[in-house]
């Protein structure tokens, strides 16, 4: 499978009191969306995986999503694609090989926060706190912030 490149989005920092904003909101929503597929894609998730890890959306919105159709996304839902887009990039910073890096979290693990099982297990299962876990796992594995 080839690896399916995502483009980073730039956007200025959002100081902590204006992310609830709903006008800072809907201009992050489209790239935010649109960078979650890309993943999605690279992962090769099915829609049941893509809409739980944004937190369970309808079907319907889910699929006004993928058709280009996003509004403003909640906050929790951008937090959610914020770890995932932090997740990919710190497997591709560890994992220089994509493809690998692309399966990571879908392969099964030893790391005792996994007990064997696939990191995507602990993100579907555990929700935000799983994606939080499994982004801080992998940010301390490569270094934090560099």
């Amino acid at each position: 499978m080839e690896s399916v490149p995502v483009s980073p989005v730039y956007l200025e920092p959002v100081p902590p009191d204006r992310r609830s904003d709903p006008k800072v909101r809907r201009q992050m929503s489209g790239p935010a969306i649109r960078a979650f597929l890309n993943v999605a894609k690279a992962w090769e998730l099915d829609s049941e995986e893509r809409r739980c890890l944004l937190g369970w959306p309808a079907p319907s919105t889910f699929f006004k999503y993928q058709a280009g159709d996003h509004g403003t996304l909640s906050y929790d839902m951008l937090m959610r694609i914020s770890l995932v887009l932090g997740i990919y990039k710190d497997l591709h910073i560890l994992y220089p090989e994509p493809d690998l890096a692309d399966r990571w979290v879908k392969l099964p693990n030893s790391n005792p926060l996994f007990g064997g099982r696939p990191a995507l297990a602990l993100m579907s299962e555990s929700g935000m706190d799983g994606l939080y876990q499994v982004r801080r796992l992998l940010d301390a594995r490569r270094g934090a912030w560099s």
